[in-house]
């Protein structure tokens, strides 16, 4: 879903593939049909729902004819359509909330979320985490996140980002939290900056691997 996260989302299915079933050359890693998707979303105005789920439809029926055996969706913010969209295509789509909350560490004590307005106010991850039983504190990151989503489309210094990151760590802290889970690819795409000792989930991360994880068994099942 855009330029911003479909670049580093494709890294991270790649690394994932080195470490499941220790890729290297090219002919290790499988064939990826990638639709970077223009979609009517931005950090500053309310999400005109109807005009996004119908983008990210039209992204995953162009995957499909195109011969895709299973979809996943770099989007957080477009899993508040799940159900409808899995509905409307002939072929699995991954799920990137189930993903995520399958790898929460068993560990893990209080969690945080950290993901853009639209997936916060949609609730489809919290209602997910405490369904399994986790400790979900509220924090309220709403305009610091708008503020950070704003800055990923500028030119902007790793340092700010390392301020933004800062300050949203400590709040975490002060909220008794020692796990935050982010769920947005524009955040994951500059997580390279963020230095804590939180132990932080990444939803994005937990996509790839399951792509990768859907496609060994596919893989393993033709031979």
């Amino acid at each position: 879903m855009g330029p911003r996260s479909t670049g580093p989302f494709i890294d991270l299915v790649v690394s994932q593939c080195q470490e499941i079933y220790g890729a290297r050359h090219d002919i290790d890693f499988p064939k990826m049909l990638i639709c970077s998707q223009p979609a009517p979303f931005y950090e500053d105005r309310p999400v005109d729902h109807v005009a996004l789920e119908a983008a990210v439809r039209e992204g995953l029926l162009h995957l499909q004819s195109a011969g895709a055996d299973f979809l996943a969706i770099a989007c957080n913010t477009a899993h508040i359509y799940y159900e409808s969209l899995a509905a409307t295509v002939d072929v699995p789509l991954l799920s990137i909330v189930e993903s995520t909350v399958r790898a929460i560490p068993r560990q893990a004590g209080a969690l945080a979320l950290l993901a853009a307005r639209p997936t916060v106010e949609a609730g489809i991850f919290q209602d997910a985490l405490r369904g399994a039983g986790h400790d979900l504190r509220e924090i309220d990151w709403r305009d610091q996140v708008d503020a950070l989503l704003a800055a990923t489309r500028e030119s902007t210094a790793p340092a700010s980002f390392q301020r933004f990151w800062d300050s949203l760590f400590e709040q975490a802290r002060a909220a008794g939290v020692d796990t935050v889970v982010v769920a947005c690819l524009d955040l994951s795409g500059i997580l390279r900056y963020a230095v804590t000792d939180l132990a932080l989930v990444d939803a994005a991360n937990c996509l790839a691997r399951s792509i990768v994880e859907e496609w060994v068994a596919r893989r393993d099942a033709r031979s």
